[in-house]
């Protein structure tokens, strides 16, 4: 009889569907034979001692939650050194689409069982760790009018709310980008994203191409004179070709800066956690996770969870285009 395996388990009971999720996930795991210990903790340092703390007695960090509750073990995970098991359970899930997780809880868990890790990137802005998307401008806006209570009074109508504010205060900002390569580039955005996986705010995608195992970042800024003016491009977000528009920059690298003349947010996977000045970078391979063996990890994902992308799409509309990723 093979020997048991152990995992610490961090869940967001807050996330859209944590605590539904949280049974199914449990009884696969043990099922196929892992031990699960819960790692109970409000914040990522909280979360990260703990889990330092009872490494030596797991094989594995489970986490049952959105991407928030993924971003808060990543920093554990590097220090640990034990494997992230995913089991999606949060509003945009784009960790998951990107690795190819299904979103149903069992399977998900199925998938830990099973055993198959792949190494991916992580990116960092400030010294703070991240697996999506680091974004400035108007995501922040719109991510502040969602935690204002706005999605809990209204729901899903609480996205187009929270648009409607935050674009009727939009105003571009100046910028300066400083590249790898020692370019200086001087903008007027509406947004700057830093992106280090592929999708983003329920199912975007970063750039065409963009793979999380890349070794590298993809930048965009969005320099559009009105917010308005995002309209004619929408279609082309979900499928990360708003870089073949001119007023949309785009730029990939292992390094950037972003200066700008005052202070600005900068949300990370769902979460602000930081201010400009910036630097973004990436770390390559920084992590194991996961995933159905032989997963792209770029192009087409798997059936179930492009037609939940679809589904969205839909629901959530423009408001996805600016990387919105509350914490789940």
């Amino acid at each position: 009889m093979s020997e048991r395996r152990r995992a610490l388990v961090v869940a967001n009971d807050r996330a859209r569907r944590g605590a539904e999720a949280l049974a199914p996930a449990l009884d696969v795991l043990t099922r196929g034979g892992i031990d699960c210990r819960p790692v109970r903790g409000g914040d990522v340092r909280e979360i990260r001692e703990q889990v330092s703390a009872l490494a030596a007695e797991a094989d594995m960090i489970v986490v049952v939650g959105g991407d928030g509750t993924a971003n808060s073990v990543a920093a554990a995970a590097v220090a640990t050194r034990l494997p992230i098991g995913i089991v999606p359970a949060g509003t945009g899930n784009d960790l998951a689409r990107t690795l190819s997780i299904p979103l149903d809880p069992a399977e998900a868990a199925g998938v830990i069982v099973a055993g198959a890790t792949r190494r991916i990137d992580l990116g960092e802005v400030n010294g703070h760790l991240y697996f999506n998307v680091a974004s400035l401008g108007l995501a922040v806006a719109l991510a502040d009018r969602l935690e204002s209570g706005i999605k809990r009074r209204f729901g899903r109508l609480g996205y187009l709310i929270a648009l409607v504010r935050a674009i009727l205060e939009a105003r571009p900002f100046r910028a300066t980008i400083l590249t790898e390569t020692g370019e200086t580039i001087a903008v007027e955005t509406l947004q700057i994203a830093v992106g280090n996986g592929r999708h983003y705010g329920g199912g975007m995608v970063v750039e065409e191409n963009a793979a999380i195992d890349d070794g590298r970042l993809d930048l965009y800024s969005l320099e559009f004179p009105a917010v308005w003016r995002l309209l004619g491009i929408a279609g082309s977000f979900p499928r990360g070709r708003h870089g073949m528009q001119p007023e949309v920059r785009v730029a990939g690298g292992t390094r950037f800066e972003v200066l700008t003349r005052r202070p600005r947010s900068i949300n990370v996977d769902g979460e602000v956690v930081t201010r400009t000045p910036a630097v973004f970078r990436v770390r390559p391979g920084a992590v194991r996770v996961f995933a159905p063996a032989g997963a792209v990890l770029a192009g087409a994902a798997i059936p179930q969870v492009r037609a939940e992308t679809t589904r969205w799409w839909t629901k959530a509309s423009f408001a996805s285009i600016f990387g919105v990723t509350t914490k789940g």
